[in-house]
């Protein structure tokens, strides 16, 4: 409870403040369901925590950059360009870009394909769709205040967390420290 007091309190404060549209069946009518459900004919996953986490801890020679975003917040929107950037240059430098979307349900259809489609996002886009953030956001880092933006870079052998909003410049730096 207080966590997610603290995690409200914070979008506020950053500046990612809640819009909610009004959620109707029609809005949700292009869902389909395969290996796991999907947001439209993008095909991008939803996912609760469980079916994420094993994105978050691969053991391979990549290094991962996960970046946890959403629509409504302008800071993340403002550095999605320097991960899709980071992303174009991701075959020769061995790493992946994955965006985690905290869009709510309400805001998939209505907001985030259409933000998807017009941006062109090239990194892969998946959607946590898991309400319960007391049981998840300290399993991603347990000083995470919930805040977005937020990333996670890690390989094997190193990982590490960033609650703050990025450059290119910045994130290019973080990224040496991985090679």
């Amino acid at each position: 409870m207080i966590r997610s007091i603290l995690f409200l309190s914070i979008l506020v404060l950053t500046g990612c403040g809640v819009k909610e549209s009004k959620n109707t069946e029609s809005e949700n009518s292009e869902l389909v369901t395969n290996e796991f459900t999907t947001v439209d004919s993008l095909g991008i996953p939803i996912y609760k925590f469980d079916e994420l986490e094993p994105l978050l801890n691969k053991k391979d020679d990549k290094i991962y950059i996960i970046n946890f975003w959403a629509t409504w917040c302008a800071p993340c929107i403002k550095e999605l360009p320097y991960f899709e950037k980071i992303n174009q240059q991701g075959k020769t430098n061995n790493w992946e870009v994955i965006l985690v979307s905290l869009d709510m349900p309400s805001m998939w259809k209505s907001k985030l394909i259409p933000f998807i489609r017009t941006k062109n996002l090239q990194s892969e886009v998946v959607v946590l769709n898991d309400p319960d953030q007391n049981s998840w956001i300290p399993k991603i880092d347990k000083n995470w205040s919930g805040s977005i933006p937020a990333t996670l870079i890690y390989n094997r052998n190193k990982r590490k967390f960033y609650e703050q909003a990025f450059t290119y410049e910045m994130l290019n730096k973080e990224l040496r420290e991985f090679k």
